[in-house]
């Protein structure tokens, strides 16, 4: 049923509530619940006073802060009113005094110095504006083109030229050496413009011109057209179509596919090596002005030196291209890396061995070449079998060389000129010959 709470005047002492029919409530009024409130605040307060919280009695005063500052302060000065003991003998007392003047004194010029190093650090962390001054520029465009890699390309088709078993002419050889040379260095500065972001966080490429800002990309993309555009006007107008034609392809190459590819996939390498493949071939079609034999044997042989000389180069720097986003074989695929670089090092001995093969060298050549190709090929197997930085180092270096030595000993083993227009006649005679002796 439903209660109240009755009051009365002699049993709140006694009972503190009854518990009544609601319809006997006092004044039939109801009671409410601030009723029920109000007593259960008056039972506490009068009748369960031990229920009150009681303050802790405050424990001792802890020493504020300023104290242990002014104790730290009092033994400092404590520490540096401390006195040198004073010797018994006065040279040696003069002597220490010499030197505590000394280190004073070098104290307050070390002191002095503090400032303006601090300057200077804060002052090379700032942002600074990069002002290009004009003796500066030929040594920034030469770094923006790779001038040592645009000096192996011209010196390749060089070779190409060279290779060719055609007369020699001197101003179709410079036209062309230096068309070539135009359209590397726009290949170049192109790459460099792309792959600033990524040049950034190589240790190999951080100082570039672009990465650095030494030079604006607007700057970058004029040198690129004013190198391609001429470069590939030579090669087609000064030389031949053919050959400007495969400049011009050869920079969009480049440019185009290996730059992304190296992002992408593996197989960068394999274009990349197309790319350095091209310009012996661009030399010989210079010369001759079609694409023979030759021009495909020179441009495998370029094709397959590049996979020992880049593959060792990349196994060091794998950290570098893993931090710059390149796919790389030495990073992704380190057996492959390997097996490919061993597997093109014995490829040179067997284009070597063609070469008197297609008429183009003499047979001293496949001999005389055999031993740097089997020292390659040896340091490839070092590399393939230690896989190690050391293994890498020895057959990168030993391709530098290997190269230049290798196109040197081919020119020196070319079939001559003449003594290919004396083998034609000879051949022309003898079918004259024999079509003499046919007739009646």
């Amino acid at each position: 049923g439903l209660f109240v709470w009755h009051l009365k005047n002699t049993g709140v002492r006694r009972i503190p509530c009854h518990h009544v029919p609601m319809f006997c409530a006092g004044g039939d009024r109801l009671i409410t619940f601030q009723y029920f409130n109000f007593l259960k605040r008056m039972y506490v307060t009068q009748y369960n006073k031990d229920l009150s919280q009681r303050a802790k009695p405050k424990s001792d005063s802890i020493a504020s802060p300023f104290s242990e500052l002014q104790q730290l302060d009092q033994e400092k000065r404590v520490l540096h009113k401390i006195r040198p003991i004073s010797p018994v003998q006065q040279p040696l007392s003069e002597t220490l005094s010499q030197s505590e003047s000394r280190e004073r004194e070098s104290a307050v010029e070390a002191e002095d110095l503090v400032t303006p190093v601090k300057a200077e650090c804060r002052d090379d962390r700032q942002w600074k504006e990069m002002k290009l001054q004009l003796e500066d520029l030929p040594g920034i465009l030469a770094r923006l083109s790779k001038i040592k890699l645009t000096a192996l390309v011209v010196s390749t088709a060089s070779a190409g030229f060279a290779m060719a078993p055609v007369p020699f002419d001197l101003t179709c050889f410079l036209l062309a050496s230096l068309g070539t040379g135009l359209a590397s260095c726009a290949a170049n500065s192109i790459n460099q413009f792309f792959e600033v972001p990524f040049d950034s966080n190589m240790n190999r490429t951080k100082n570039r011109p672009l990465v650095r800002g030494q030079i604006s990309p607007l700057l970058a993309v004029c040198f690129a057209a004013s190198c391609g555009v001429p470069g590939i006007a030579l090669l087609t107008l000064g030389v031949n179509p053919l050959t400007g034609a495969l400049g011009a392809f050869n920079i969009f190459l480049y440019t185009c596919c290996y730059t992304p590819m190296k992002r992408m996939s593996i197989a960068n390498t394999w274009v990349g090596a197309v790319v350095g493949a091209i310009p012996p071939v661009m030399g010989w079609t210079a010369a001759t002005g079609s694409l023979d034999a030759g021009a495909l044997l020179l441009g495998g042989i370029l094709y397959s030196w590049q996979f020992p000389h880049f593959n060792a180069l990349s196994w060091g720097l794998r950290e570098d291209y893993s931090r710059g986003g390149y796919c790389m074989m030495s990073v992704t695929h380190p057996a492959l890396c390997r097996r490919v670089a061993l597997r093109h090092c014995l490829a040179l001995i067997g284009l070597s061995t063609v070469a008197p093969v297609l008429d183009i060298t003499t047979w001293t050549f496949p001999i005389i070449s055999l031993p740097i190709n089997l020292y390659i090929s040896y340091l490839g197997f070092r590399f393939y079998r230690d896989a190690d930085r050391s293994s890498s180092r020895k057959l990168f270096f030993c391709s530098l060389w290997h190269l230049p030595m290798l196109l040197l000993v081919m020119f020196s083993c070319k079939k001559s000129f003449l003594e290919k227009e004396d083998k034609g006649d000879l051949l022309s005679g003898s079918h004259g010959r024999a079509m003499e002796m046919r007739l009646p």
